[in-house]
């Protein structure tokens, strides 16, 4: 079952990826020690303004800023809502 929330205007809700455990060498990090993901997957996208077009489109990665959006659960699954220029590169 999908996303049942639908964004409006240039608002962009996306699906946090999991922060890394572990780093490149080896070493595990605590969970005190870990920080916000920065990279999620874009589950829903609204239709824009007439200014601005929509350039995400549902599945696209996306890096965004640390504190960018507004957090909030969902059939308990954690997502962020924030606009289209919060967003800062597609992967």
């Amino acid at each position: 079952m999908g996303l049942n929330v639908k964004p409006l205007s240039d608002r962009v809700v996306v699906e946090p990826v999991a922060a890394e455990t572990k780093t490149a060498s080896g070493i595990i990090i605590p969970e005190t020690a870990k920080e916000k993901p920065q990279r999620g997957k874009v589950v829903a996208v609204g239709k824009g303004t007439k200014d601005h077009e929509m350039t995400v489109k549902e599945g696209d990665m996306v890096l965004y800023g640390k504190y960018a959006g507004t957090e909030f659960k969902f059939d308990g699954v954690d997502y962020l809502i924030m606009r289209e220029d919060d967003i800062l590169a597609i992967v």
